[in-house]
């Protein structure tokens, strides 16, 4: 039998995010940012991306089956604003990522540069115009 502390160790499953269409973001997130698609059910009101351990989902904006319990969608009013959630994607060559992202659609937001703390980073925005960080692995620290 597993100890409380072992069944209660959580694995991060899933993010989901809250598209106009799932079947169009599912097939922009594969050509823009190279996944292949896990799924796509029938009714295009769910998708799944290969991502590794954590799956990308996509679920439609206005489903509401979870409203009544966790609240409408909220979006932002305009370019000024953006969601309070990144979606963040490493490779190791960012500027070829980048590229390929505005070339199949993604909106550009910033060209990558390197950063202070040793990761290189663009930002483009999705088709729902939900903020993309294109960066390098983040470098570990190093001991001196």
């Amino acid at each position: 039998m597993a100890s409380k502390t072992t069944s209660l160790n959580p694995a991060f499953a899933y993010t989901v995010v809250y598209v106009k269409d799932v079947a169009k973001s599912v097939a922009f997130y594969a050509k823009a940012f190279g996944y292949n698609v896990r799924r796509l059910d029938e009714s295009h009101r769910w998708g799944e991306l290969e991502s590794g351990q954590t799956t990308i989902a996509f679920t439609p904006e206005q489903q509401h089956e979870t409203d009544d319990i966790t609240g409408a969608v909220q979006k932002p009013r305009s370019n000024n604003e953006r969601n309070p959630l990144e979606v963040c994607f490493a490779y190791t060559d960012v500027d070829a990522a980048y590229k390929r992202a505005v070339e199949n659609g993604a909106v550009p937001v910033h060209e990558p540069e390197d950063k202070p703390w040793g990761q290189k980073v663009g930002y483009v925005r999705d088709i729902d115009g939900i903020v993309v960080r294109i960066g390098s692995h983040v470098a570990e620290p190093r001991h001196h």
